[in-house]
């Protein structure tokens, strides 16, 4: 994975959902997430960086077992005939299986469309 892949990544995520300043993303210690680039874009858009220490397994465990779900559902059960295609349809199956239907241990048994729906509902209301 390249600088600019998670760069052209992040800036996707911040055009569909527009995160509030203050906004954090967490990421590894791999040269793409510390990379100058995706600093930059994420101090334009008032994103602080998040990264664990090195070696605990329980800092990315999550995105971890989303990526097993993937790879063992989407990737290894087959050849797609294109690169475009493996990309089109792994990010089908994140937006719409992953995020809207399957649920997640660590979001309380809600999927993540549900648990960010019930969140922004209580942070309405605090503000409020």
């Amino acid at each position: 994975m390249t600088a600019e892949l998670a760069d052209d990544a992040l800036k996707m995520a911040i055009a569909r959902r527009r995160p509030k300043r203050g906004c954090v993303h967490h990421g590894d210690h791999g040269p793409q997430y510390v990379s100058l680039l995706l600093g930059e874009t994420m101090r334009e858009a008032g994103i602080g960086p998040s990264m664990g220490s090195v070696s605990p397994p329980w800092d990315n465990a999550a995105m971890e077992s989303l990526m097993g779900l993937i790879k063992s559902e989407r990737v290894h059960a087959r050849t797609f005939e294109t690169r475009g295609r493996a990309a089109l349809e792994i990010f089908e199956y994140i937006g719409c299986s992953c995020n809207r239907v399957r649920i997640h241990s660590a979001l309380g048994h809600l999927s993540p469309e549900e648990f960010e729906a019930r969140h922004m509902e209580g942070a309405a209301k605090t503000a409020a």
